[in-house]
């Protein structure tokens, strides 16, 4: 068989993995547990038992699903709006920005005095495991419509945080010197990432709605596509400035959402379907990335257990928690806020970061970190609709 015969067998394979993938919506919902968990387990295991399927490179994986980040986290924050987020924007800067800082310094703690890994290694731990995820929150929350503010909250906490931990990551990895000089190299990179990421976002929204209602197309089809298309241009510009363009893409959706603009509706689906795409891409190239072998092997298991529990049961709940007294919540509303901090691609792509930089234990790092996502995704993410009625937070199937 020649070259175009081997191409035409992974179009093939590719084709019926996304078919697949596109109906097992409906398996996950009879088996009552979000799709990403499905996907994450499934590519996990064929790459277990065909090595040959994660033949990418680990830089190729995370320039995949950074693509498919983007596009997710512009239609999150199209679905979200600015009407939405007028009303949270206060809580969802302070959670986004404050509550990923603590985590990660808690998560630091555990990992350095609970499990052993020196100060740098733990550090790269909490910042990984810090944020949480618009890919599995918009997935679970995104068929849902949730009475008050805390669905709002919620999602803006996972786009918002994400940039944050993201900055974080990469100002420890690029910190140079040592001692004070390092952490003010870190601080500085991390407010430019803030700070330019921001801007562009911003100015970028609102160039993207000049664009939708005073550069007429000569195909409606073609309205969709521009739109996509530049909100990736938003993201590369703002990278290529050194700033976040995770954030960049996060807050023009913002802008965008909830204008008025010509075939706005057909802009909406288009990067709905998308999203939904990219979600399904970014956690099956993201599980093709594991070796369950070696997760499974010195301990690393047991350690993901461990954190997953203090990040869950002990550090979101105490530090974020106390952080969200000062919003206006009622108690069931922050209760369900705190146990509906999803972890999903984000702490895995940022666990991309520490592989390609070769850290110490960085393998371990990444394994450890593969654990604790799935252990979220899967149960925590299966529980939303329980915390929802245990807190008496209203959730109803959003109309088609």
């Amino acid at each position: 068989m020649g070259d175009l015969g081997h191409f035409a067998i992974v179009v093939l394979l590719v084709a019926i993995t996304l078919l697949v993938a596109i109906g097992s919506h409906r398996l996950t919902q009879w088996l009552r547990i979000p799709a990403p968990a499905l996907f994450l387990i499934a590519a996990a295991v064929a790459a277990e038992l065909a090595p040959s399927l994660s033949g990418l490179s680990i830089v190729a994986d995370q320039r995949i699903v950074t693509v498919a980040l983007a596009v997710i986290l512009f239609d999150g924050g199209m679905s979200i709006g600015w009407s939405r987020m007028r009303e949270a924007a206060g809580a969802v800067v302070w959670v986004g920005f404050a509550g990923t800082l603590v985590t990660a310094a808690a998560m630091a703690v555990a990992a350095h005095y609970l499990f052993g890994f020196d100060w740098r290694a733990g550090l790269l731990v909490g910042a990984a495991l810090a944020p949480t995820d618009p890919a599995v929150v918009f997935s679970v929350l995104g068929g849902r419509e949730i009475a008050g503010r805390s669905d709002t909250v919620l999602e803006g906490e996972s786009g918002a945080n994400d940039p944050v931990g993201i900055a974080l990551m990469v100002s420890l990895l690029g910190a140079g010197g040592s001692g004070w000089s390092a952490v003010g190299s870190g601080v500085g990179n991390f407010a430019v990432q803030l700070a330019v990421g921001g801007a562009v976002g911003l100015i970028g929204g609102w160039l993207s709605l000049q664009l939708m209602r005073r550069a007429p197309l000569p195909n409606e089809a073609l309205y969709p596509v521009q739109t996509i298309a530049f909100a990736l241009a938003l993201y590369g510009g703002a990278t290529a400035l050194e700033g976040s363009g995770f954030l960049a893409v996060f807050l023009a959706g913002i802008v965008v959402g909830d204008v008025r603009a010509p075939h706005k509706r057909e802009i909406e689906r288009f990067t709905g379907a998308l999203a939904g795409v990219a979600e399904i891409v970014a956690f099956v190239v993201l599980g093709l990335s594991v070796q369950l072998s070696s997760v499974l092997s010195h301990g690393r298991v047991w350690t993901g257990l461990g954190l997953a529990a203090v990040l869950i049961l002990v550090a979101r709940p105490a530090l974020v928690g106390a952080l969200l007294l000062a919003i206006d919540l009622r108690a069931g509303e922050r209760w369900f806020v705190l146990l509906s901090g999803l972890k999903g691609a984000v702490p895995i792509l940022l666990g991309t970061y520490v592989l390609v930089e070769g850290a110490h234990r960085a393998e371990e790092i990444y394994d450890v970190i593969f654990v604790v996502v799935l252990v979220s995704v899967l149960v925590q993410g299966s529980l939303v609709p329980t915390f929802a009625r245990v807190f008496k937070v209203p959730m109803r199937p959003a109309d088609p």
